[in-house]
């Protein structure tokens, strides 16, 4: 008999409650699309987001379609659609502000602030994001290095999963001098 007790985050479960009843005021997610626990949604305006099937959104990253600057002195709070691609990496902490469109294949980099439409099959970085390659140019060149630099399964060497210490102590000196790579 299996004794192990199963643990329910109870802070999970209310943010996935919080996404579900997004989507029932009309936030638009697509199919395959991981969300983080602690991505923030306008929730004043969700039904003017979506979302491309098979997205991330990593950790913090925050979405507006409100944009509340002009209020006090127009007496007016812009609004704008924002839509995100299919295939489309969002990186942590980045912003993401009214009316932007961000295509197809796309990879925004963590902490980058997107403040104007981004077109598909490019990488876009910084505050105000800016396009640095196309998603073809950097997946190549991550190619490369992954030829030549630690990989690891995500069995036994990820949190959860088997990890010793004498693995973190290994991982931690195979990577002094650079990135390595994990399933």
């Amino acid at each position: 008999m299996n004794t192990s007790i199963l643990t329910i985050n109870p802070l999970t479960m209310i943010r996935k409650l919080h996404l579900r009843l997004l989507v029932k005021a009309g936030l638009v997610l697509g199919r395959n699309v991981y969300v983080d626990e602690n991505v923030s949604f306008d929730s004043s305006f969700c039904w003017l987001i979506s979302i491309g099937n098979d997205c991330t959104l990593a950790h913090h990253v925050v979405i507006l379609a409100h944009d509340a600057s002009t209020k006090k002195h127009l007496g007016f709070t812009r609004i704008g659609r924002v839509q995100i691609g299919k295939k489309t990496f969002v990186g942590a902490c980045s912003v993401i502000l009214p009316g932007v469109t961000i295509g197809d294949n796309v990879i925004i980099g963590a902490g980058s602030v997107v403040t104007h439409d981004i077109p598909d099959n490019c990488v876009a970085v910084g505050n105000p994001a800016r396009i640095i390659k196309s998603t073809a140019e950097y997946t190549d060149e991550q190619k490369r290095k992954l030829s030549t630099r630690p990989k690891y399964t995500k069995k036994g060497w990820t949190p959860g999963n088997s990890l010793t210490k004498e693995k973190k102590r290994i991982m931690n000196e195979a990577l002094s001098d650079g990135i390595g790579y994990i399933e």
